[in-house]
């Protein structure tokens, strides 16, 4: 199967850029309503995936910026310092269904790169039980067979 059938293209996902101040990636991702949200760099390269708990652990985690400054610090923090190692791995469009079904079983979406790690999409966990429950064969849905 393609799982190109399955991809949310760019131009229609939320981002961050890498450079964005900790302010600017707060305010976007509470003005779209997701807890998680893909960055890139300004080239279109994927770097990772931030969530709200990245930000809000980083707040308590740094204590200068809870002191003294702290709406200044907003502005000299970046995305990027808050990335995590282990965040959301992106998968290539040429991944098998297999290891697709593996990404996303630990994550709400799994972010999709081209061959130079160019962001081109994510395909989200809904998108992929949905076609298991339903099917293209248009089999019967879960709720009734359970």
């Amino acid at each position: 199967m393609n799982i190109a059938y399955f991809l949310l293209p760019k131009v229609s996902v939320a981002y961050l850029y890498e450079d964005f101040t900790f302010r600017q990636g707060l305010e976007k991702m509470r003005r779209n309503g997701y807890t998680a949200i893909p960055v890139i760099t300004r080239k279109g390269q994927y770097v990772g995936t931030v969530s709200e708990g990245d930000f809000l652990w980083h707040l308590l985690d740094d204590r200068m910026a809870l002191r003294s400054g702290f709406q200044t610090n907003l502005e000299r923090m970046r995305v990027r310092d808050i990335l995590r190692a282990d965040g959301y791995r992106p998968v290539r469009i040429t991944v098998s269904m297999e290891a697709l079904i593996s990404s996303a079983m630990n994550q709400n979406f799994v972010p999709v790169v081209d061959d130079t790690d160019h962001f081109i999409g994510i395909i989200t966990r809904k998108d992929i039980l949905r076609y298991f429950a339903y099917g293209k064969e248009q089999e019967e849905p879960l709720e009734k067979i359970v």
